[in-house]
């Protein structure tokens, strides 16, 4: 068997001052020293497909393992959010039926008002999608509710990379 080995990157465009203007903001976010009080949150999130077996599998014997057919139907979708601290070693995945403006703003108050309530300031970085607004949070709850919730500062990544 071949050794193959895949290298990714994110070649910016030309003399896009927007995208080094992002990138320089998450690379200082990311620099930062660890702070218990003021953590750096990342967040991002894969939506899914579900599938669902269109035979039964055969279980595995003495002389061959468990026998599943490649056959399969699509059974829905879902999104997983990540969330990530990596200075202290903490990540957490969620799944959620949906990934609507409101699910992401819901998740990220769970975070928030969570593990996160008692820190004077979050910081996080998410990727650059239309659901990743501070706006987010006034549609998926009443003002008061999103006001306080919303708090801390993001660093979103520039919209041409892969990274976040």
């Amino acid at each position: 068997m071949t050794r193959r080995k895949i290298e990714y990157w994110v070649m910016p465009p030309e003399q896009d001052a927007e995208f080094v203007a992002c990138m320089e903001d998450v690379l200082e976010t990311y620099a930062a020293a660890y702070d218990p009080k003021h953590p750096v949150l990342c967040m991002d999130e894969q939506p899914v497909q579900l599938l669902k077996e269109t035979r039964v599998p055969i279980a595995a014997t003495k002389e061959h393992g468990k026998r599943v057919d490649y056959e399969y139907e699509r059974n829905g979708t879902a999104s997983i959010f990540v969330f990530a601290e990596p200075l202290s070693g903490f990540r957490q995945a969620t799944a959620r039926a949906h990934r609507t403006t409101a699910d992401w703003a819901i998740e990220v108050a769970r975070m928030l008002d969570g593990r996160y309530a008692a820190c004077e300031y979050v910081t996080w970085v998410c990727d650059n999608l239309n659901t990743h607004t501070k706006g987010a949070f006034y549609e998926a709850f009443d003002p008061a509710v999103a006001g306080s919730t919303s708090g801390g500062s993001g660093s979103a990544t520039p919209r041409s990379t892969a990274v976040g």
